[in-house]
């Protein structure tokens, strides 16, 4: 069925004469009424009946009405959602971020954004440090993720945003609490708190200790990094952290420790799906991702 067809019907029914109808479309009234006539021989069955100089409902116009009205407000609501999608300054964009990012990267990208671009919303989505899978591609929905960890899907691409610096973390009472720098090897035998095991940080903390001659020797294991810094200023270990976030209290008593080994670092990227076009919201976000923060480092 022809949409504009519809819409007559619906102006025809809500007691709009042919005259006023063709006015308002733009339309014949000869062609009109072909219209209406085609409707009904679509339907199976009249719809309207004259009524003087009107056209009223019949029962079964009554019913198929109902249904139409329905139908085509739907149909407006689907248009008008996917306009607002297509325009780059009233869209949504929905972007993922591993925990250990939402207190010093995400805050102030979205602020940065949202300022730049007011009618943008952005979908914010938090997922585990230690979930291998990308958020985005497939069926997530998720246009854009902020991750530590380079994608293994080919279908997916990643640019680097920031590198953050990784510093040995020791108690304040460990015998190295007063040094600045370490070479990592001298930690070959010091117990270990290790992040996730199943986290990008520890594949990068267990790189780090091989090439620098030793399997690090794990004495717990925690989910987040806030657990992990609260061990370590406890005394229970050693571990390899990020430059911590402003919002770490003192008095934690970590000790953060440079280290003297090549590759003590994590990229931050963002990456996207090629398999799904990418919303104008979504590229928005992507440029200024990319300008705003790209090519940066924590030290």
């Amino acid at each position: 069925m022809d949409l504009r067809h519809l819409r007559w019907f619906q102006h025809v029914a809500d007691g709009d004469t042919l005259t006023e109808v063709s006015d308002l479309e733009g339309v014949s009234q000869s062609g009109l009424s072909r219209a209406l006539s085609r409707l009904e021989v679509e339907v199976g069955t009249p719809l309207l009946r004259r009524s003087g100089r009107t056209l009223r409902l019949t029962r079964a116009g009554l019913d198929f009405k109902r249904h139409v009205d329905v139908a085509v407000h739907a149909l407006d609501d689907g248009f008008a959602a996917v306009q607002q999608l297509l325009d780059p300054e009233s869209g949504t964009v929905s972007l993922a971020f591993q925990p250990s990012l939402g207190t010093w990267l995400v805050p102030g990208l979205v602020r940065s954004f949202t300022r730049a671009h007011p009618g943008v919303e952005v979908e914010l989505t938090s997922k585990h440090d230690n979930e291998l899978d990308p958020a985005v591609g497939g069926r997530t929905g998720v246009e854009l993720e902020l991750t530590t960890r380079p994608p293994q899907d080919q279908t997916v691409r990643w640019t680097v945003l920031v590198r953050e610096t990784l510093l040995l973390a020791v108690g304040p009472e460990h015998p190295w609490a007063g040094r600045s720098e370490v070479d990592l090897a001298e930690a070959a035998d010091q117990v270990f708190v290790a992040s996730h095991p199943m986290s990008h940080l520890w594949e990068a903390t267990q790189d780090l200790c091989r090439r620098a001659g030793f399997t690090p020797r794990v004495g717990l294991a925690c989910e987040d990094l806030p657990t992990t810094r609260a061990f370590v200023a406890a005394g229970l270990g050693v571990a390899v952290l990020p430059v911590p976030d402003a919002w770490v209290p003192t008095h934690e008593g970590l000790r953060l420790l440079a280290l003297r080994n090549p590759g003590a670092y994590r990229d931050v990227g963002i990456a996207w799906s090629t398999e799904q076009p990418m919303l104008p919201s979504a590229r928005l976000l992507l440029d200024h991702a990319v300008g705003e923060v790209g090519t940066g480092s924590r030290r």
